[in-house]
């Protein structure tokens, strides 16, 4: 196999069974093979071949036993070349510790146990790695007051532990003392830290005084490697094809590992923004998610399944960008046993990680269809088991995991031409409107309706024809002036027709703003002017987006002049939310679109939001909490945008700071050149060089000054915009405060704050017995436990209304606080002294505690 394409095609392709190796499992014909041919190429390629050892260890982290055994093989020919890679793997994990790269600092770990195992490097070297990590972590915890960098302790301590997988049965062959005296200071670190039980991070809403005893995943992970300990250190997980080497290998010497040093970390005050910068940094991978009952998912030691969902976080990370790798790389993991249940659950678990996913959104549902595509005989069964599953458990779910869950399913199903068992989930429509259940099929049928057309949705439910009752109406619009046969003109109807006529004219906005000053409102009043020509021109803009935009961009002069205070503005989004009241993407593309053009402010949305009809709409539609996220994304967006521009105009002017340094010494130095002639001295540069150099410093000079204008300019931009956005949060939680107070049941005398689920958890508890029959083993996704003919898989919905309203209304309110927490927190002692005071209800406060990541300190 000649040509360094190939030779680089065996190396990325190690490990898997594929044409280069002739579709062999055998890993140590592999290594062989690849050895062989590396060898060969080491006079050539020497540096691309060490610089593509590191590559491939960081990128392709689940084949680094492999790696480490060619490095092994290597390091008893080249014992400088394996000296090489130590010494850069401790260069890089140096810097990553320095710059908190988290990804690396963990791989790079993996790569030196690896090391280690394969004779490369000496495993008391990796001990003084973790005893260095392990100081570090203990010093954090053990310090007074709460400190706030105990997630990067703990990062450091899961890092440790995560590598024993790799090399614990050769550390505790080879150091037998220095790993049990490891595993005794990682039992001391996790007495002294505190449980990291976040709320507001939960996937699934828990009953706390139940579930009060649940591990966090540090605690988890301690306790599947102590199994794994008394199990003798074998992950059936972890390929080990050094063992097949082990009588060559002993024979390289085996090199010493610099050390290391942690970085320092900054004061930060013990307070709670400290704690979430932290969290920021040093950030949760995985928050577990156990969809499958234990008789569905695969068999498999508890340390296997942390090593699988790594192997599937790692590919997930690398492969982001390319889909179909992706996909491949996570079918085809080195483990002897399957994992597609598993491999759901991590994806889904991604997918519906909080605070954010790693990603964006749509990347986990290009993987998801391309693994149906990749493994069509048992990934799409996998899914649809998953999805019902979360439908069951859709009552208890984040609403923002929800909304995640809604967006996924509607595109996924775009993506396999709508099909779906419906008639599984007819039952939902006997629901009350306001069961979630009900509300979760109403919105992935209104999505549905967006990524294709109604007949076509109407057509995919067939087989459960109850449910075209949830579809959206067909008549997306709802013009208060269509000319009805019969019915008599009001002066609404007549001066809507001469604005259409004005419109169809060709008049200017100057004309149409005259007309209706002069002619509409001294007759009509200023209230139907505005109601008559925003219902006209949305008419006039209703053909298609591009439409809308063009009429908005034509005649928001018009609107913006009948409307310019806020209280004008909540009504013109009343008539707005009026003509679309059939078309939710509607309605939130023609605000997002009036906020852009500032035809009405962020706080005017906020109030109208708020206002009585939308209220009422909060817990049976998406509709109004899509339009409130579009306003605070959009000025969060913009203020994001404004401190890129100034971090960029910072930049510039060092730049031309220093080139006008560099041209004014130039010119002085050139001023300074004298020659002597007829007995004087005189400049020795040609004036027209002198002018040039001038030239080149006034421009500089200019450009310094003109980015400092902009900088400027910028910077009250920031400024105005900051304001803009604590005013914004401020009339939003007020608002929050306002609507809940009056709607949530009061505290009891005893102070018992209510509990809204009571009802729920007393008559739904599902039997265990009865959840094992979601079953999801036929091709096409339908459970051989039928539900066919709407007939009912769970008991009717029994929170009232008005519990469901406050449930509903709690969880966007502790979603958007989590979602902006980084916004929110400079002005969170502002909010605490004006709106979340003194005899705030517990429920509301819980859920901005909840979302901040607040701890309240025990009364």
């Amino acid at each position: 196999m000649g040509g360094s394409s190939s030779w680089r095609s065996l190396f990325l392709r190690i490990g898997d069974k594929c044409a280069e190796y002739g579709g062999s499992t055998d890993h140590k014909e592999h290594v062989d093979t690849c050895y062989g041919v590396i060898w060969r190429e080491m006079e050539h390629s020497k540096e691309e071949i060490f610089k593509l050892f590191l590559e491939c260890a960081e990128q392709l982290p689940h084949k680094i036993p492999f790696y480490a055994v060619l490095i092994g093989l290597i390091n008893l020919e080249d014992e400088d070349f394996a000296k090489r890679v130590v010494d850069a793997s401790q260069t890089i994990l140096q810097e990553a510790l320095f710059s908190g790269n988290c990804d690396r600092i963990r791989i790079i770990m993996r790569f030196l146990t690896g090391l280690m195992c394969s004779k490369v490097l000496l495993p008391g070297s990796i001990i003084e790695v973790f005893e260095k990590l392990l100081s570090f972590a203990s010093k954090v915890v053990d310090d007074e007051g709460e400190n706030p960098w105990q997630s990067c302790a703990d990062f450091y301590v899961t890092c440790i532990l995560s590598c024993l997988p790799w090399g614990g049965a050769e550390l505790s062959e080879q150091v037998p003392d220095e790993v049990d005296s490891v595993m005794v200071r990682v039992e001391s670190y996790l007495s002294m830290r505190r449980h990291s039980g976040d709320a507001g991070f939960r996937i699934f809403e828990l009953d706390e005084a139940k579930h009060s005893d649940n591990k966090d995943f540090l605690e988890d992970l301690w306790d599947r490697i102590q199994t794994l300990s008394k199990n003798g250190w074998k992950a059936d997980s972890v390929p080990r094809p050094h063992l097949s080497f082990e009588a060559q290998l002993v024979a390289g010497k085996s090199h010493n590992l610099s050390p290391i040093c942690c970085p320092e970390l900054p004061a930060f005050s013990s307070s709670p923004s400290s704690n979430h910068k932290a969290k920021l940094k040093y950030p949760q991978r995985l928050c577990r998610l156990n969809i499958f009952p234990p008789n569905k998912a695969e068999i498999m030691q508890p340390i296997d399944r942390f090593v699988v969902e790594e192997y599937l976080l790692d590919v997930l990370l690398f492969f982001n960008g390319c889909r179909k790798e992706c996909a491949a790389y996570m079918v085809g993991l080195p483990v002897p046993f399957r994992y597609e249940y598993l491999m759901a659950e991590t994806v889904f678990s991604q997918l519906l990680l909080l605070p954010q996913p790693p990603f964006k959104p749509l990347y986990y549902t290009l993987v998801i269809i391309d693994l149906c595509k990749a493994l069509p005989g048992a990934f799409p069964a996998v899914v649809a088991g998953a999805v019902r599953v979360l439908f069951d458990r859709i009552a208890d779910m984040d609403m923002e995991c929800r909304t995640r869950l809604i967006l996924w399913f509607s595109h996924h199903l775009a993506n396999f031409q709508y099909i779906w068992p419906w008639e599984e989930w007819a039952h939902v429509q006997e629901l009350p409107r306001w069961a979630p259940q009900r509300v979760f099929v109403q919105e992935v049928l209104e999505r549905e309706v967006r990524l294709s057309y109604w007949d076509k949705i109407k057509q995919s439910i067939e087989n459960a024809p109850l449910l075209e009752e949830l579809l959206p109406p067909k008549e997306g619009t709802s013009f208060k002036y269509n000319v009805v046969d019969g019915e008599e003109k009001t002066e609404g109807h007549k001066i809507s027709a001469e604005l259409c006529s004005l419109v169809k004219g060709r008049k200017t906005v100057r004309e149409i703003m005259s007309w209706v000053e002069e002619t509409v409102i001294p007759v009509h009043g200023s209230k139907l002017a505005m109601e008559v020509v925003i219902q006209t021109l949305m008419d006039i803009g209703s053909k298609s987006f591009t439409h809308l935009i063009t009429v908005l961009e034509r005649y928001g002069q018009v609107i913006a002049k009948l409307c310019p205070e806020r209280d004008g503005q909540v009504l013109l989004l009343d008539e707005v939310g009026s003509y679309w009241k059939n078309n939710t993407q509607m309605t939130a593309i023609a605000i997002d679109r009036m906020m852009g053009y500032r035809l009405v402010s962020n706080l005017s949305i906020v109030n109208w939001v708020f206002s009585s009809s939308n209220i009422e709409q909060f817990h049976t539609s998406d509709r109004p909490w899509e339009v409130l996220r579009n306003a605070i994304n959009k000025t969060y967006n913009r203020i994001c945008d404004l401190r890129k521009e100034i971090s960029s105009l910072e930049k510039g002017i060092l730049l031309a700071e220093d080139t006008a340094s560099k041209t004014k010494e130039e010119l002085e130095a050139a001023e300074a050149k004298l020659e002597v002639v007829d007995g004087q001295q005189v400049p020795a540069e040609k004036p027209g060089r002198l002018k040039r150099l001038k030239g080149y410093v006034d421009r500089a000079t200019e450009e310094v000054s003109s980015l400092k204008e902009s900088s400027e300019a910028k910077e009250a931009l920031l400024l105005r915009a900051l304001e803009e956005n604590k005013a914004l949060f401020m009339t939003l939680y007020k608002n929050f405060v306002g609507v809940l107070t009056d709607r949530l049941p009061p505290v009891s005398d005893d102070g018992k704050v209510p509990n809204l689920r009571d009802a729920y958890v007393d008559s739904m508890t599902v039997d265990t017995e009865e959840s094992t029959t979601m079953d999801v083993d036929s091709e096409n996704g339908k459970a051989k436990a039928s539900r066919s003919n709407g007939e009912k898989a769970t008991k009717p919905y029994n929170i009232g209304e008005r519990e469901q309203w406050c449930l509903t209304t709690l969880g966007y309110l502790k979603a958007i606080s989590r979602q902006y927490v980084t916004e929110i927190w400079p002005y969170i002692e502002t909010l605490d002294a004006e709106v979340f005071v003194e005899g705030i209800h517990p429920l509301i406060q819980k859920a901005v505690n909840d979302g901040l990541g607040r701890r309240v300190p025990a009364s």
